[in-house]
């Protein structure tokens, strides 16, 4: 027939992005830059390497990133927000990076090294909507964690995205600020009773 059959997955998507990245970058350009990418070599890549996440794009003033498991995109969401506080305790309110961050459970189009299509874009609508600090996740991923992560989420409402026909039901993490509960699976020992587990 000569036609080509794009190659599709069905994949979790997590997108983060810089709050008032502009105005941090106004404010003070290198000190900036230098932040990003110390919080990217000290806390966001080796975590997305724990939980076997792929960055997918790249910006100035955040990622996309895949990931197999639904569970291990939240749970690698949330250990993000966590250790971005910890990382910045000394640092100024003004000064410190804030993301948000949404995942999405969707089927994506494989175009060489990158994804495109429904599935990435309800990732990056749901991250344009979190609050600061926060996860936002959609119904979608909500269905399946169920009984698999110890963590509470909060009803956000059915939110109706740019450029998405359907509305779309989601679910918020509040991370930012807490104490230390989203605990990656290998530290299992120091977990406490509310922690952020896998179950096995």
């Amino acid at each position: 027939m000569g036609s080509h059959h794009a190659e599709r997955r069905l994949v979790a998507v997590l997108a983060a992005d810089v709050v008032g990245y502009s105005r941090l970058i106004e404010a003070n350009e290198a000190d900036t830059l230098a932040a990003i990418r110390a919080l990217r070599c000290d806390v966001i890549d080796p975590l997305l390497a724990e939980y076997h996440g792929r960055i997918v794009k790249l910006m100035g003033d955040g990622i996309v990133a895949e990931f197999a498991s639904v569970v291990e995109a939240v749970g690698c969401a949330a250990l993000i927000q966590e250790h971005l506080t910890d990382h910045q305790k000394n640092v100024l309110a003004e000064r410190r990076i804030v993301l948000r961050i949404g995942v999405n459970l969707g089927d994506v189009v494989v175009d060489g090294d990158d994804l495109l299509g429904d599935g990435i874009n309800v990732a990056a609508r749901l991250e344009q909507l979190c609050p600061p600090g926060s996860v936002l996740i959609s119904g979608t991923v909500y269905d399946h964690l169920a009984g698999k992560l110890d963590i509470h989420f909060d009803f956000a409402g059915e939110q109706h995205l740019k450029n998405i026909a359907r509305p779309v039901k989601t679910y918020r993490l509040e991370v930012a600020g807490t104490p230390s509960k989203f605990l990656p699976p290998t530290r299992s020992d120091n977990l406490r009773s509310r922690s952020c587990r896998l179950k096995t």
